[in-house]
């Protein structure tokens, strides 16, 4: 059931499942649990120091792909006052950043800072 599932929401696969009953009240606690546990991931802040100690060196591990010649260089990073999740990335050539890279970067901080459940 549950691949079933991450199937129709193919784009949000970090979404939390949770199968429970009405009828035997089975793991009604587990969903308020859960919920809870998303909504604390979604106002979780960062400092930036950390943020660019933890995300940087991933970058220069595995830059973003040259476009036309040219490489992107990312510089810095933090995450934006905002109430949910948002993180700006200081780059000399942002608009040659592709989707694929921004995919391969959201992964690495939601796999990094434990952002499940949050778009």
């Amino acid at each position: 059931y549950e691949a079933n599932i991450r199937r129709e929401m193919e784009p949000f696969t970090d979404v939390p499942i949770v199968f429970m009953s009405v009828l035997t009240k089975q793991r009604i606690f587990k969903a308020i649990e859960t919920a809870v546990e998303v909504y604390n991931n979604r106002s979780k802040k960062i400092k930036t120091s950390e943020l660019n100690e933890e995300m940087l060196p991933l970058i220069e591990a595995y830059p973003p792909p040259a476009y036309k010649g040219k490489y992107v260089k990312i510089k810095f990073c933090m995450q934006l006052p905002t109430p949910q999740p948002q993180f700006a990335f200081f780059c000399n050539l942002p608009q040659y950043v592709k989707d694929p890279y921004k995919r391969f970067i959201e992964n690495k901080l939601r796999e990094k800072f434990d952002f499940t459940g949050v778009p």
